[in-house]
């Protein structure tokens, strides 16, 4: 009995210790958690939800609302100006809407993209995710060797070659909407535009066909829609994980990412086959980057997993954020008639009656393309970005100590009057050639070295497909439905863009 009382005794004893020391740093930690506060509460900001959490607990509402985050952050910056503090925990984030800053820490590679951020997304829930890659990569000379061995895949020579696949791919998308028109049944056009720029993404990049204009039970789409929704909660609720409810859903979205990394396994896998056999191959991205990472001897396991990285990342950004610019174009041609008209009678002009769309054609469709930069204006589909400031620097007079993270907010920018004339207004106008050039408050492919590597890609696909709509359809809104965005990591219309469809005469 007494040695049942002695062990006893000293496993309270280790306890009492145990809880000391779990006292001790918790008191510690909120010493530096003080610490920050004072580090940087000379700058303005919203007041803090609590002491620990920052503003952590206003974020988890908003997105458990569906309300824009972006929305919050632009009535801060309308408030408390271009530069503001936000806090999370030990973090302190540093908002930045001056031009000048923009302009100095976007465009040099001396501010890394921010660590926290971009290292999270090297894993989902425990499962490999974005990795190291474009996207992710904060190294720049990680970096930088994989920009160089994707260069030669996006050149301007090579983009000309993928006309007949934008060509190709938006047919099958006219050929849907003229068995819509038929049926005389609105159509989303959110849900079949995503499934035409999975179809270019998959073909130009993979070589592979997946048609899912035809083929509707692909599980690459519920796959990415389920990684997005994954990122948003990863990133803005630190205590989602903790919750029996989301264990399932977090289930599911590990095995959406792994369902992503196995198809990139297989398919550059088979593609190496193919070349080491001699075999005929497309000529497509994955050939050429195959071709240059042989030259840069690039080919150790790490390579291997570098290039699965970025198959996750084209298969989601490479289609994503294209499908939701489109929609939003069609939604706003839809709201402004006087500007589809003048976009249609632009496109009837250069095209007249021919099918394919030429490369030549692309640059004399000048006001369709104003029409596409004042969409990413007001829809950045992919936000904002983020650097890490390693040293003390001043912004807008403000004294800013190093070792922070700065966040520039395409969306907050686009949408402030500082910087546009009655900014919720759309207007194409804004870009014309003759119009004064937004001073870097527009950027919806990021800025300098870290800039989307993809954005002419994009682009030219987003022209051709709203160009054979507009020359082969007359579309109008269905009324009643929302114009509201939905955020899931990128930004969708929230209403998937209801339109009635009949084919031109």
């Amino acid at each position: 009995m007494s040695v049942l009382q002695e062990i006893t005794g000293w496993a309270a004893y280790l306890m009492l210790c145990l809880l000391f020391v779990v006292f001790i740093a918790f008191i510690a930690y909120c010493l530096y958690v003080k610490h920050i506060h004072q580090k940087y509460d000379h700058i303005p900001g919203p007041p803090r939800d609590n002491f620990l959490l920052g503003h952590t607990p206003t974020f988890i509402k908003a997105t458990k609302s569906d309300r824009i985050i972006h929305d919050l952050l632009l009535q801060w910056a309308e408030k408390y100006g271009p530069v503001f503090r936000i806090n999370t925990l030990h973090f302190a984030v540093i908002m930045v809407y001056c031009p000048e800053a923009t302009k100095t820490i976007l465009m040099s590679p001396k501010y890394p993209k921010d660590p926290f951020v971009y290292k999270r997304l090297f894993s989902m829930f425990g499962k490999r995710f974005l990795g190291n890659g474009l996207a992710t990569a904060a190294d720049h000379d990680v970096w930088y060797r994989q920009r160089r061995i994707m260069d030669p895949a996006f050149s301007s020579s090579y983009l000309r070659g993928l006309m007949d696949t934008f060509n190709t791919m938006s047919e099958r998308l006219m050929d849907k909407l003229e068995e819509k028109a038929d049926e005389k049944t609105p159509v989303i056009m959110h849900g079949l535009v995503n499934c035409v720029t999975l179809d270019v993404i998959s073909k130009v990049a993979f070589g592979v066909d997946l048609n899912l204009l035809k083929e509707t039970d692909s599980p690459f789409q519920r796959a990415i829609d389920l990684c997005l929704k994954g990122m948003v909660y990863y990133l803005r609720d630190p205590f989602f994980t903790l919750f029996p409810k989301n264990w399932k859903m977090i289930k599911q979205i590990k095995d959406a990412a792994e369902l992503l990394r196995k198809t990139g396994e297989i398919w550059i896998q088979n593609r190496k086959t193919a070349v080491e056999n001699g075999e005929d191959v497309p000529k497509d991205i994955l050939t050429q980057i195959l071709k240059t990472a042989e030259e840069e001897k690039a080919n150790n396991a790490e390579d291997h997993e570098l290039m699965l990285d970025n198959f996750v990342t084209f298969f989601i950004a490479g289609q994503e954020t294209t499908a939701n610019q489109i929609s939003f174009a069609i939604m706003e041609l839809g709201r402004h008639p006087d500007i589809y008209k003048r976009a249609k009678a632009e496109v009837d002009e250069v095209l007249g009656t021919k099918r394919d769309i030429l490369y030549e054609d692309l640059g004399k469709l000048t006001y369709l393309s104003q029409v596409l930069k004042e969409t990413l204006r007001l829809y950045p589909t992919a936000p904002g970005t983020s650097r890490w400031l390693p040293e003390d620097m001043v912004i807008n007079g403000l004294k800013i100590p190093g070792k922070c993270i700065a966040v520039f907010s395409s969306y907050t920018s686009s949408r402030l009057e500082t910087f546009f004339i009655d900014p919720l207004k759309f207007d194409p106008e804004r870009f014309d050639v003759n119009a004064p050039k937004p001073y870097y408050c527009y950027y919806p492919f990021s800025l300098g070295p870290r800039s989307c590597l993809g954005q002419a890609f994009s682009q030219m696909e987003a022209k051709v497909v709203l160009a054979k709509l507009l020359q082969r359809f007359d579309f109008s809104l269905v009324p009643g439905q929302s114009f509201d965005i939905i955020d899931t990591g990128t930004l969708r219309p929230k209403s998937g863009v209801i339109c009635n469809i009949k084919c031109s005469t």
